[in-house]
C-alpha cells in the first residue's frame, strides 16, 4: 500500500497564507491525525490533498507520484476518497443509491454497456451491488438500504458518506471531521472500523476537532494553528505541547 506526503506545502490567497510549508506523511495501515483549532487551515489541507484547490507551493505524492496538479476526479482514481466536513449525500436516491456510486473508481464496463444492459455490466452492476450490502452491514446500515438518504438522522447520514468514501477501496482516506455531531457510543462504534480499515492497509488521515478521539486511536498527530505546523508526533504528547495548549485555549501567539 502507497504512502502520501506533503512537503513543503502552501496555499496563499493573496496576502493571506491559509496553509504554510506544511510537511507531513500519511502512512498505510495507520490512522494519522490533524488537529487545530477552527481557521487553523485543516480543511484547506484537506482540499489541497483531494485536488480541490492547487497549491501555491509544495508537493503532494502518493507512493511517490506527484499528485499536485492532478484534478479531483484524478485523485480520487489513483486511489485517495475522502469524507466532507458538511455531509455530501444525495438525499433523494437510496442509501444503497448513495454508496454504489462510490464505486465508479472499479467500474470496468462502458457506458455503452450499461445502457444497453450487456451481460458484462450486469454482472458488474450485480457485484457492486453485493460488496454495497456488505459495506452496509459492516456500518450497521443494511437495514435502510432502501430509505432515502434524507430520511435519516445525522449520524446516521455520516456513515453513509464513509461507507460511500471506501467503497472504491481507496489506499488513503481523507475523514475530515467524521464524529462532529455524534454521541460517545457512535463515536466509538465509528473507532471501530477506522482502526479495521486501518488494520486492512489504508492509510486514514483523520481531520478531528476532538482531541481525545484523535489521541485515542492514533501514533502520530500534526497540529496546525493560523497555517503553519506547530507540533508533531506522540499524540499524548503533543497535546501537552504548550503551543498546543496555547492554540486550543485562544492564547496562541501565531
Amino acid at each position: 500500500m502507497p504512502s502520501l506526503h506533503l512537503e513543503g506545502v502552501s496555499k496563499h490567497f493573496g496576502g493571506l497564507k491559509a496553509v504554510d510549508d506544511i510537511t507531513m506523511v500519511v502512512p498505510p495501515g495507520e490512522i494519522t491525525g490533524l488537529i487545530g483549532p477552527n481557521g487553523a487551515g485543516k480543511s484547506t489541507v484537506v482540499n489541497m490533498i483531494s485536488g480541490v484547490l492547487s497549491l501555491t507551493h509544495g508537493d503532494i505524492r502518493l507512493d511517490g507520484t506527484s499528485i499536485a496538479t492532478d484534478r479531483s476526479d484524478i485523485v480520487a482514481r489513483r486511489g485517495v476518497s475522502r469524507t466532507f466536513q458538511n455531509i455530501r449525500l444525495l438525499p433523494e436516491a437510496t442509501v444503497l443509491e448513495n454508496v454504489l456510486i462510490g464505486f465508479h473508481r472499479r467500474e470496468h464496463a462502458g457506458v455503452v454497456a450499461n445502457l444497453l444492459g450487456l451481460p458484462a455490466a450486469l454482472r458488474e452492476d450485480r457485484a457492486f451491488r453485493e460488496r454495497a450490502h456488505s459495506l452496509l452491514d459492516r456500518f450497521g446500515l443494511d437495514e435502510y438500504a432502501d430509505t432515502e438518504a434524507g430520511n435519516l438522522a445525522y449520524g446516521h447520514q455520516r456513515r453513509v458518506e464513509m461507507a460511500r468514501a471506501i467503497a472504491s477501496e481507496p489506499d488513503i482516506v481523507l475523514l475530515d471531521e467524521p464524529v462532529a455531531g455524534m454521541n460517545d457510543v457512535e463515536s466509538d462504534e465509528l473507532a471501530t472500523i477506522f482502526r479495521e480499515l486501518a488494520n486492512s492497509g489504508m492509510g486514514l488521515l483523520l481531520i478531528e476537532h476532538n482531541v481525545g478521539f484523535v489521541t485515542r486511536l492514533c501514533k502520530q498527530v500534526y497540529v496546525l494553528d493560523s497555517g503553519r505546523m506547530i507540533a508533531s508526533g506522540d499524540p499524548h504528547e503533543v497535546t501537552r505541547d504548550p503551543k498546543v495548549v496555547a492554540a486550543y485555549i485562544g492564547t496562541s501567539k501565531h
